[in-house]
């Protein structure tokens, strides 16, 4: 592991393996327990870690608001809400979203040629500067700057293009997917994005838990390339 912080990625997928309809509508086919699961596993996280695609798609993000979850946030002594941290090269974010009026701590990653645009302004307690190489976010010093932030745990929610970067790098730990009845078909957005890795470089998963509640399965995947 690198003594590197330790990361879950958390996903709806429909039976067909996609994470949004074609027109990369923000998912809401998840059940209100897809929605419960969701926030106990935020609630472990030191910070959420999503794009800005899935930001622009929902406008606003999950915190945690159950009372047993904050509770037991502060029995661990971590921080009210985990910090949510939002990727984007371009920077371009539009401070109206309801995401900027959410009582919550706001991160923004970022390349260096935008750090400035929102350097002035209070919507981001702090801006991380993340190193290119070949026009790809070094993901490894990125998450060597939150580990030496106080982050220990990360829950990523997506979307496709940063799960694919950041399994690349052997960056993620466990998948927790819940498979909800329903099928979208066609040019839909999957969980991992990019251009996809050749058969034998696929990203080996280990099963370690399978949970049904009602007509959705909840899958807990550990990603074993990382404990090579």
């Amino acid at each position: 592991m690198n003594n590197r912080l330790h990361t879950t990625v958390i996903l709806a997928m429909t039976v067909d393996g996609k994470i949004a309809d074609y027109q990369n509508s923000a998912a809401r086919f998840g059940s209100a327990n897809d929605r419960t699961h969701l926030e106990q596993q935020i609630s472990l996280a030191d910070g959420v870690l999503f794009g800005a695609g899935t930001l622009r798609a929902y406008g606003t993000t999950m915190s945690v608001s159950h009372r047993q979850l904050l509770q037991a946030r502060k029995a661990r002594s971590q921080s009210p809400q985990p910090i949510q941290i939002v990727v984007s090269a371009s920077a371009d974010l539009d401070p109206q979203w309801r995401f900027f009026q959410q009582p919550i701590p706001r991160w923004l990653i970022t390349i260096p040629g935008n750090k400035d645009k929102w350097h002035s302004r209070k919507e981001f307690e702090r801006i991380l500067i993340a190193p290119e190489n070949n026009s790809l976010i070094n993901w490894t010093t990125i998450f060597q700057q939150l580990a030496e932030l106080g982050l220990n745990k990360l829950a990523i929610l997506g979307g496709g293009e940063l799960i694919a970067s950041l399994l690349a790098e052997n960056l993620i730990d466990e998948l927790w997917l819940t498979l909800c009845p329903v099928i979208f078909g066609g040019n839909a957005p999957t969980p991992v994005g990019g251009t996809g890795f050749i058969q034998s470089q696929g990203k080996k998963l280990q099963l370690l838990e399978v949970k049904q509640i009602e007509q959705e399965l909840f899958l807990h995947y550990l990603a074993v390339n990382n404990e090579q």
